[in-house]
């Protein structure tokens, strides 16, 4: 069995008379690209916000690499190795798109230098495709670019594990083919990652494992081709003509 690099356990959060998670337990296995999916409002960004410090949980325990990382904070989590993009993507308007790649990157290093921060930037960029907008401010890039630059920000924090809240939302058909290509290059390298994903059709060509929480609950853990099929799942999320559709071609 392969190595855990996260796990959460029996974790919860609750937001005054809303229970966002009840008693979700995952364990997500070093080098895996895991899928985490469900209908609006099942708690999948909560789960990140929990685990990367963002919101800390009601109750429950998140381990990373084997530290208790319950209750640290933002800043604390991504120095340990955890970086994540946000669904709303929000660079610094004003900065270039390098300089809002080294910020990051300081952010996560506290002891880097502004010169190899910058360094690490422009790999970042030339790796994700902007390294001809690097100079360009944040606020003139098209979505495709700004969600692109999202994610060479998470890749300047050097992550062993990496959260992609919704990446390919908004995007057009080809646009989305370009962001799959980084992704699978991102698994290649050796980088864990979690998914938020609407789009089963990204799901299923690019992830080892499916999530699936519902109401906050988890209600499925296992490989793409048996959740697709899973009851719960289907009648929660997917639709019987989706799942219909999926066996046929599977």
């Amino acid at each position: 069995m392969a190595e855990a690099v996260l796990k959460v356990a029996g974790v919860s959060k609750r937001f005054g008379g809303l229970q966002a998670l009840s008693d979700v337990g995952i364990t997500i296995e070093r080098g895996m690209v895991y899928g985490l999916i469900g209908p609006n409002g099942a708690g999948k960004t909560t789960l990140v916000n929990v685990v990367t410090g963002v919101t800390p949980a009601s109750s429950g325990t998140v381990t990373f690499a084997g530290q208790d990382i319950t209750r640290v904070k933002t800043y604390q989590s991504a120095r340990l190795g955890l970086s994540r993009t946000f669904q709303i993507v929000q660079p610094f308007a004003e900065l270039s798109a390098l300089d809002n790649v080294a910020a990051a990157a300081l952010f996560s290093q506290p002891n880097e230098s502004l010169r190899s921060a910058r360094e690490s930037a422009r790999e970042q960029l030339a790796f994700v495709g902007l390294e001809a907008q690097s100079d360009q401010s944040a606020a003139t890039l098209t979505l495709a670019m700004r969600k692109r630059l999202e994610l060479a920000k998470a890749l300047a924090m050097k992550p062993k594990l990496l959260f992609l809240d919704e990446v390919n939302a908004g995007l057009n058909s080809a646009e989305v083919e370009k962001a799959t290509k980084l992704i699978h290059q991102l698994a290649a390298s050796g980088i864990t990652i979690v998914m938020i994903e609407h789009l089963m059709k990204v799901v299923l060509n690019v992830c080892t494992r499916i999530v699936v929480l519902h109401n906050g609950k988890l209600i499925a853990d296992g490989m793409p081709r048996d959740v697709i099929k899973n009851s719960a799942v289907v009648e929660a999320y997917l639709g019987q003509q989706y799942a219909q559709r999926a066996a046929s071609h599977g």
